[in-house]
């Protein structure tokens, strides 16, 4: 009897062992970096799951628009939030990880408009399309809020695709990857060779994860992510997972 108990209490200790091990995080929809009904929930979701994994850390998501998504990180009410943009702000209510995927933003036209581009000032006389709630770049940003840039906001990236389809707009930004992923699901390939998009980047970052400050715990938490990111780094499955997401040219603008 005092053996069974003795394995009883081994076996709960392990298990709760094993459950403290285990993280929740808040995500948001974005194909195919992230999204809910997504294989690996995305493939940036994939990456932060498996270097959590490396560390013997499992890991939960729950999504939420990504307003939500981000207030609940930063209240502690879920340890942290995966993937965002680094900036001051962010840095002092949360741990940033280092890179989990960089994001290149190009601007999509149709074939036989005639642009070329170094700067911002260089588009001015461009229609522009762009998607509410996305950030293009200071640069960008701050020429459309002062009017130098005629930008026509909409709720969507397929939304905007559609109207530079139609010819109503000359010019949309957006993540390259995002963007074949867009026009491969939603769009025929004879509406997807009437594209193309210029070589220069509008803007290129780094995106993160991050961990509340608000949860004890997180700052070593940190550590061991940002261990486990590295080994995966190393490994070549980084590369090899962001290569399977890329349609083939043959799919692309």
């Amino acid at each position: 009897m005092c053996a069974w108990l003795l394995s009883v209490l081994l076996t709960l200790i392990s298990c709760s062992a094993a459950a403290a091990e285990a993280v929740r995080l808040t995500n948001g929809e974005w194909p195919p970096y992230l999204g809910e009904q997504l294989p690996y929930k995305g493939v940036a979701s994939r990456i932060v799951s498996e270097a959590f994994a490396l560390q013997g850390i499992d890991v939960a998501w729950d999504f939420y628009p990504w307003a939500r998504s981000l207030q609940m990180a930063e209240r502690g009410k879920r340890i942290g939030s995966a993937i965002w943009l680094r900036s001051k702000e962010r840095e002092r209510k949360f741990f940033i990880s280092d890179a989990v995927v960089e994001s290149s933003y190009y601007l999509f036209y149709r074939k036989g408009y005639n642009f070329n581009w170094k700067q911002i000032d260089d588009l001015q006389s461009a229609r522009i399309v762009g998607t509410r709630g996305y950030n293009y770049g200071e640069a960008f940003q701050q020429a459309e809020a002062s009017g130098k840039l005629r930008v026509n906001r909409v709720t969507s990236d397929e939304t905007a695709f559609r109207q530079l389809l139609a010819g109503r707009v000359d010019l949309f930004p957006v993540d390259k990857v995002v963007g074949f992923d867009i026009l491969h699901k939603n769009f025929s390939p004879a509406e997807r060779s009437q594209l193309s998009f210029h070589s220069k980047p509008l803007r290129t970052d780094s995106l993160h994860l991050l961990l509340s400050r608000k949860v004890p715990g997180n700052a070593e938490l940190m550590v061991r992510f940002n261990r486990g990111l590295q080994e995966l780094r190393e490994s070549g499955k980084i590369t090899q997972y962001l290569l399977e997401i890329q349609q083939p040219l043959s799919h692309t603008p």
